[in-house]
This record gives C-alpha cells, sequence and structure tokens, in this order.
C-alpha cells in the first residue's frame, strides 16, 4: 500500500491539466528541484497512477462527427469476453465496459455520419453472436471531459499493481 503526498497531488493536478509542460515549470511551481519532480512522475507511473500518455486527437478533424453510445445486450453475460474479441476489430469503437443495468456492455463509438453510423449498428455490431439487442444513443456535444478530483478530498490510499492480483 504506497500512498500519495500532497506534493504528488500537486504534480497530479498541474501535470493533468498540461502533460506537455516542462518538469522545470512544475518544479518552479511546487518549489522542488526538477530532479525531483522527475524521480515523483516515475513513481506515480510506476504505482499505477499516471496510466498513459499521448495526444488526444479531435475525431471531428478526422471526419468522425457522430460521437454515439451503445447499450449492447448479450444472450448470456458469459459471452462477454468473445463479443469484445469481436468488438476489438472494430475501429470506430474506443471504449467498451462491462456494465450493471439495462445493458450487458456500454460502448463509445466514433461513426463518419448518420449512415455510417446505421452501417456499424446493422452490419457489426448486430451481426456478433450472442448479441441481441442495442440501443444507441447519440452525443450532440460533450460538455464536460476532465479527469478525477485530485486535491485534499481524493483518497489517501492508492492501490499498488500487487494489490490488482
Amino acid at each position: 500500500m504506497e500512498k500519495i503526498d500532497n506534493l504528488d497531488k500537486k504534480i497530479l493536478e498541474i501535470i493533468s491539466c498540461n502533460a506537455r509542460i516542462p518538469f522545470k515549470d512544475v518544479a518552479a511551481e511546487c518549489g522542488v528541484s526538477r530532479a525531483a519532480i522527475h524521480q515523483r512522475v516515475q513513481r506515480l507511473i510506476d504505482m499505477g497512477v499516471i496510466v498513459g500518455s499521448g495526444y488526444h486527437v479531435n475525431p471531428v478533424s478526422l471526419g468522425y462527427a457522430t460521437c454515439t453510445y451503445v447499450g449492447i445486450t448479450l444472450e448470456r453475460g458469459s459471452m462477454y469476453k468473445h463479443v469484445v474479441s469481436e468488438l476489438e476489430k472494430i475501429p470506430e469503437i474506443v471504449e467498451c465496459h462491462y456494465t450493471t443495468g439495462p445493458y450487458t456492455m456500454l460502448i463509445k463509438l466514433f461513426a463518419r455520419d448518420n449512415a455510417h453510423l446505421m452501417e456499424l449498428l446493422n452490419n457489426r455490431l448486430q451481426e456478433i453472436p450472442g448479441v441481441t439487442a442495442t440501443e444507441t444513443l447519440i452525443s450532440l456535444r460533450q460538455s464536460i471531459k476532465k479527469e478525477v478530483p485530485i486535491g485534499a478530498q481524493a483518497v489517501e490510499h492508492i492501490p499498488s499493481r500487487l494489490d490488482e492480483a
């Protein structure tokens, strides 16, 4: 069980707003050395607190104008792994969640337009063995996108990768 302290939280607040900020600027804002920031960030990566890195691509700039959430009902929940392996073959699907509630799964996908969306639904998703129903929700606008809170209200205990085993 490793804990994050207030310096870790401050670093996370800064880099979650701008992942490209130079460590020297983070160090100046935190009042510590650049080496200390580098060590802390590496530790946070090793702990699994920071996952992934890179740039976010705007789907609209690539011609994907329709963001859609699709609730999927499966014949049996035990078919989940097989269905996920089929969904991974569809490049327009960017997220997949195993859920409680009215759907077995919830996916997020991007389509070029409504015709493309209809093709994905009718000829790809609904053709997967085990899929019994889909319900489509088109996002008209994303109003909020942010990281989870990092400040004082954040949980003190961060599970290590060993906790996941």
